[in-house]
């Protein structure tokens, strides 16, 4: 797959590798710890999925075309996937996040040619999916809205990706999957997925702790607007993570293993490294793998990573 001849960059999608937590690992003795590297992705993140597979199956069936502007609500990640092929596809793409999400987002899909509507930032990812059915409903033939927090075709990249993928690269050997909660989509699709293999695999969601929260692209679901795209049924756990922990976690990964990811992706792994250590001390062996959203560089130049850990 390394070297397979790609038409366009939306082929570049999916295929991301897994890497072990040996330094985590040293207390889980008999688990082993894994995070899918979804920034592999050409647009750096897990967003890459859904994105590309709203554009292609809305361009299949009609609903984009090329005399209407994609527009949606994003956190960043997703609209950096929207700018990304829009461009590659030659669609315009209109994005709606809070003012205050990093630096490196907004000027990464401003360089794709996107234009960037504000909202307010007091009212995070809510604010943004308010703010843009306003601009919609105002002009409902000028957009193609997909809707990423409702829309199948979310869930349905990580049923046919994410999940097909671990399978294939961890099998029989994997236990429990970890996956944060955002549009829900990628717990979701790939629960779905997990679920329909032959040995059982526990799937369980992770949430921020607290209601404010410093977890980007994350949803405390309790005080949050609920995607219609999510069924808390087919989960076996909804995990908190508190946003220190989150973060600590992102600085050790950074510092022990080479990995430098987001917030998000320290309190999925967080809660892996948790789900590990129970599962060793039941003497139960196996795979946890855990999603790396994506990388450190998209928070780095806002917020500074300046403070040291003994572990």
């Amino acid at each position: 797959m390394r070297f397979r001849r790609m038409e366009s960059i939306l082929d570049a999608v999916g295929q991301t590798p897994v890497v072990r937590l040996k330094s985590l690992e040293r207390e889980t003795p008999g688990v082993k710890l894994y995070l899918k590297l979804e920034y592999m992705n050409p647009g750096g993140s897990v967003k890459d999925r859904p994105a590309r597979q709203m554009i292609l199956d809305a361009v299949e069936d009609g609903r984009l075309t090329k005399d209407r502007i994609l527009i949606d609500s994003t956190s960043g990640n997703t609209g950096v996937a929207y700018s990304l092929f829009g461009a590659a596809l030659g669609h315009r793409v209109q994005l709606v996040m809070p003012s205050n999400v990093s630096k490196p987002r907004k000027d990464i899909t401003q360089a794709f040619g996107t234009e960037l509507v504000y909202s307010d930032p007091m009212l995070g990812s809510d604010g943004a999916i308010e703010k843009v059915k306003e601009i919609v409903a105002a002009d409902p033939e000028r957009y193609f809205y997909p809707d990423q927090y409702a829309n199948p075709s979310n869930p349905r990249a990580h049923y046919l990706g994410t999940g097909s993928e671990l399978l294939e690269q961890l099998g029989d050997e994997l236990r429990c999957f970890v996956a944060g909660l955002g549009t829900t989509g990628t717990i979701m699709g790939t629960t779905r997925r997990l679920k329909e293999h032959a040995r059982p695999i526990r799937c369980v969601a992770v949430e921020p702790a607290e209601a404010l929260h410093g977890l980007e692209g994350l949803k405390h679901m309790a005080t949050s607007i609920v995607p219609p795209i999510y069924d808390p049924s087919i989960l076996d756990e909804v995990r908190p993570v508190g946003t220190e922990d989150g973060w600590d976690m992102s600085d050790r990964l950074a510092e022990q293993e080479g990995l430098h990811v987001g917030h998000s992706t320290g309190a999925n792994a967080f809660a892996a490294w948790e789900i590990g250590k129970e599962m060793a001390a039941r003497g139960e062996s196996g795979a946890v793998v855990a999603i790396a959203c994506d990388r450190g560089d998209r928070y780095f130049a806002p917020m500074k990573w300046e403070q040291s850990y003994l572990w």
